[in-house]
């Protein structure tokens, strides 16, 4: 009967011949989903290939592939939420995701959290009467509504594939209520749950707060409108994960590893809810190899890529264990903005990056370290033997150093010579760990 069940997904899937031999071996039927599908839209998941006159579709994984929105140009439309507790690694886990994805040349968004706006804005929530703070919660969801709505529209009409990145979603305003009220104020907006938690999102990530397991880590700093202790952190984040227990595809990311680790289990979970490929990239073993290339190939050797034009500037830091910068990075004037924060944080080297506008750039850019040079590259990005890669060419104005410069980078588990590298390229040397190398000392005027 379970056979003809997954029999029947195929067929709906893909236009699955019933007389076809099919391994189901390597599936995990736990994590199997059916429902109704366009075959259209997810035809290409299913790769098929003809073994001794049999059509035999491989189903490895690929079988409860997250199911996608589609737009009108029939691009892909996902949203994924990010939620959690005060210092959890939403901020530079949702500008790590965003980097990721627009280097596969998708559109991403990042809509803003909404109780920022009124935090921000002198609002505390402590100080309300229960009225109030009642009146606030509805307003602040209906504000969210209309923010998401807009955003979501224009991912409807994008060219591109659109990954929209949610920081907090509708379910956490219902963290913060009374579960009284919370119903009385559904009924009285005619909302429902699965309208506002399964619908309305692909997917949903918690990223557990530092208050929980990883207590030498939690902070503050950076987050003016936080004040949470330990405690209140601790519960806070409890109740923001309790919100979203029955969604469909909710995903929790706690802090049983180390911070980069745990940004990059997030990285993996959105890329296999989606079906998308990324190797050993994102595995706990991976690590940054860098490589110093001769001279550029020219276009025509290299396979599909996409160029990014690169800006850093470091900024003046008060302490030497320290290290701050602010980046654009974009395509034919279009530009995403982060700011980089690295610090030894006891025996480990912590970076938090988040997105921020244009304007926070600009004033960021006033504090610029006058003791080092502003660094501007072509970064390019391609994959080859189905790693990924990034080959970054800096450009003038440059330090004497930097003038030819090029170096490949990539993330991966593999050591050695058993790393393929790229044959279009002549490699002189892996300068991995090589101090010289870092963009840090780069940029530093002599």
């Amino acid at each position: 009967m379970f056979v003809q069940a997954v029999r029947d997904f195929l067929k709906i899937a893909v236009g699955f011949d019933e007389t076809a031999r099919v391994d189901f071996s390597p599936v995990s039927f736990s994590r199997c989903r059916f429902q109704p599908i366009d075959r259209g839209r997810y035809a290409s998941h299913f790769p098929l290939q003809l073994t001794r006159g049999y059509r035999y579709i491989d189903v490895h994984r690929q079988i409860f592939v997250m199911s996608q929105e589609e737009g009108k140009n029939r691009n892909k439309v996902y949203k994924v939420v990010l939620t959690g507790g005060p210092c959890g690694g939403k901020t530079t886990g949702q500008a790590r995701l965003s980097s990721f994805f627009e280097s596969m040349n998708w559109k991403v968004y990042r809509l803003p959290e909404t109780a920022y706006i009124f935090l921000s804005g002198g609002v505390k929530f402590t100080s309300l009467s229960k009225d109030d703070a009642y009146r606030l919660q509805r307003n602040l969801i209906k504000t969210m509504m209309q923010i998401e709505d807009t955003f979501f529209d224009l991912a409807n009409t994008c060219e591109q594939n659109c990954l929209l990145i949610c920081d907090r979603g509708l379910m956490d305003a219902s963290a913060y209520l009374d579960p009284n009220d919370w119903e009385r104020m559904k009924a009285e907006n005619g909302w429902h749950s699965v309208q506002l938690r399964d619908n309305r999102y692909n997917q949903i990530i918690h990223m557990v707060s530092a208050a929980n397991g990883a207590e030498p880590f939690y902070t503050l700093d950076g987050h003016n409108t936080r004040h949470e202790g330990l405690e209140t952190a601790r519960k806070l984040d409890e109740i923001t994960a309790a919100a979203w227990v029955g969604h469909p595809y909710y995903d929790v990311i706690d802090n049983n590893t180390g911070f980069e680790e745990k940004v990059n289990r997030m990285i993996s979970t959105v890329c296999s809810r989606l079906g998308i490929e990324v190797n050993d990239r994102l595995s706990s073993e991976s690590k940054k190899r860098k490589f110093l290339v001769k001279s550029l190939a020219p276009e025509e050797a290299f396979p599909g890529f996409q160029d990014f034009d690169v800006q850093h500037y470091y900024l003046s830091s008060p302490s030497r264990k320290t290290q701050a910068r602010i980046r654009r990075r974009g395509q034919n004037g279009n530009w995403t903005y982060t700011h980089t924060m690295r610090r030894q944080v006891q025996d480990s080297m912590v970076e938090i990056r988040m997105s921020i506008s244009e304007k926070d750039f600009n004033i960021l850019h006033e504090q610029k370290d006058s003791k080092r040079h502003p660094i501007y590259k072509k970064r390019r990005c391609f994959l080859w033997n189905n790693q990924y890669f990034h080959l970054d060419i800096y450009k003038e104005p440059s330090p004497e150093r930097c003038k030819g410069l090029i170096l490949l980078e990539t993330y991966t588990a593999l050591k050695g010579d058993d790393l393929p590298l790229p044959d279009f390229l002549e490699i002189e040397r892996e300068v991995t760990g090589l101090t010289e190398y870092s963009m840090y000392n780069l940029s530093l005027k002599e």
